[in-house]
């Protein structure tokens, strides 16, 4: 009888761990669309840093993001169950500031002189020592993660609301390793592929392919690492403006009556509704930049001494 309880226990649990890894790969399906965001997002962030320090403030982001989501799982499960009304505006806040972040981040670029812009620089890297710089960007960096975290846990919750509690933390929990191991891991790949170049040149031999190979990475590299800061600054745009316009129902139905007039397919409405929620994402973030800096200006008058 002890041989077939143990089997019988056995049983169980390959079934409940095959029903975790069915959910948590609806799950990951799910939530695969914020990959790309988060990874744009996080390779934009590390941009700047000295080259051989890549990689350790890569490694401290992810050491982040995983402190993140061991914090927003048990969260977003409590809050599930006795708070779910606090989600939304939660992932609102959110939200919003990604919106603001990425319009400051614009408005950085396009109101500031390029003296100004030198003198800046120069002060992050003298006045600042190295340290401060990299905690300055780790500390940004861990801050934008929590927000794509936390709407990563949220997605992941969503599939599983109807399950039991442990068959929910553990799909999050899976999803939530899975989603940093995938983006770190990347962004680490993208960081170094400029020393994968030199790498290749140094040691191809006579081997003409591994020589363009490696002097195509090192063209690349600096090229990609640009494109992304783009790329990183459209994302806050698109996933600030999409989490306003999913929590708020006037703007999302507002949206909805403007798509109507474009044809229904996956070639025009899905760009236009990506589009519409980027622009929404840096209207949105325009106005709280400008409400800032009045509010700033407001309160150094305020303030002024005599």
């Amino acid at each position: 009888m002890a041989g077939l309880s143990l089997l019988t226990l056995l049983d169980d649990i390959a079934t409940t761990l095959d029903d975790i890894a069915v959910m948590s790969k609806v799950a990951a399906k799910k939530t695969a669309g914020v990959l790309g965001d988060d990874l744009a997002l996080n390779a934009q962030q590390v941009s700047g840093v000295a080259a051989e320090r890549e990689i350790p403030v890569v490694w401290a982001v992810a050491k982040g993001s995983l402190r993140n989501k061991m914090i927003l799982v048990p969260v977003a499960w409590l809050l599930s169950l006795f708070a779910p009304w606090l989600i939304m505006p939660l992932l609102l806040t959110g939200g919003l500031y990604l919106c603001f972040e990425g319009a400051e981040k614009l408005a950085e670029k396009w109101l500031h002189s390029p003296v100004k812009d030198e003198d800046e620089d120069a002060g992050d890297t003298t006045e600042l020592s190295v340290g401060e710089y990299e905690q300055k960007k780790v500390a940004g960096a861990i801050r934008t993660d929590f927000i794509l975290s936390a709407e990563i846990i949220v997605i992941a919750l969503g599939t599983v609301q109807n399950q039991n509690a442990l068959n929910q933390i553990l799909v999050m929990s899976f999803v939530a390793l899975l989603m940093t191991a995938g983006v770190y891991g990347i962004v680490a790949a993208i960081v170094k592929l400029d020393d994968l170049g030199f790498y290749l040149e140094r040691h191809a031999g006579q081997s003409r392919l591994l020589r363009n190979t490696g002097k195509i990475l090192i063209h690349t590299a600096p090229r990609l690492m640009k494109l992304l800061t783009v790329v990183g600054t459209a994302a806050m745009f698109l996933v600030g403006g999409s989490l306003v316009v999913h929590q708020l129902s006037v703007v999302h139905h507002l949206l909805e009556h403007l798509l109507v007039w474009l044809p229904d397919s996956g070639i025009f409405h899905t760009p236009a509704e990506l589009v519409a929620h980027s622009v929404t994402g840096l209207m949105l973030g325009m106005v709280l930049v400008i409400a800032v800096h009045l509010m700033k200006k407001i309160r150094g008058t305020l303030v002024k001494p005599e």
